[in-house]
């Protein structure tokens, strides 16, 4: 039997943990995604946010930040009328407002990844966590890249969403010690 972090417990869980979560991640569109998923999961479960993920794609146009920062009030509106998607007007907001300051911070550093990268130097940390129940909500880390995103206008990038946010993206790898996926990364 393959041993995986305590976490990964249902089919949308197991497959996002054996083939996602943690890989190191330089795709701008894919961490856009990420950046959104993540202020979509506050308050939920994430298993939630693997279900609707289809339908988030679909909803917002394959996480194109370019075309997601010129919705206006009409789409909102039908996006808070969309089957399968979040349909919290604040959280819709935000994944609008981001766009505009994800394309700004792509404009300043050249790429998202490139600045997002910054909070660690370019290197995924690697915590050495025996059991999940170790791992923690939020980092310094998370914290220093949560004050500077807000500073920047992003919303929903509080520190535990942050380090959601490096998790998925792999700035940290939390597969705990035993983990299948940990060693692989």
């Amino acid at each position: 039997m393959t041993r995986r972090c305590d976490w990964a417990s249902n089919e949308f869980l197991i497959k996002y943990h054996d083939k996602e979560w943690g890989v190191p991640l330089h795709n701008d569109r894919k961490l856009f995604e990420f950046l959104i998923l993540d202020g979509m999961q506050a308050g939920l479960s994430w298993s939630m946010i693997l279900q609707k993920r289809i339908a988030f794609r679909k909803a917002f146009e394959n996480f194109d930040p370019k075309k997601i920062s010129g919705y206006k009030k009409n789409k909102i509106s039908k996006l808070l009328q969309t089957d399968g998607i979040i349909k919290n007007e604040q959280k819709i907001k935000s994944a609008i407002n981001n766009a505009k300051r994800f394309l700004e911070v792509k404009k300043e550093f050249g790429s998202f990844d490139k600045y997002i990268w910054s909070f660690v130097n370019g290197k995924t940390k690697t915590n050495r966590f025996k059991k999940w129940a170790q791992i923690p909500a939020f980092s310094k880390k998370s914290e220093i890249m949560s004050k500077d995103m807000r500073r920047r206008g992003f919303t929903f990038a509080g520190p535990t969403i942050c380090y959601a946010f490096m998790q998925s993206a792999g700035l940290v790898n939390d597969h705990i010690i035993g983990c299948f996926r940990r060693n692989t990364l």
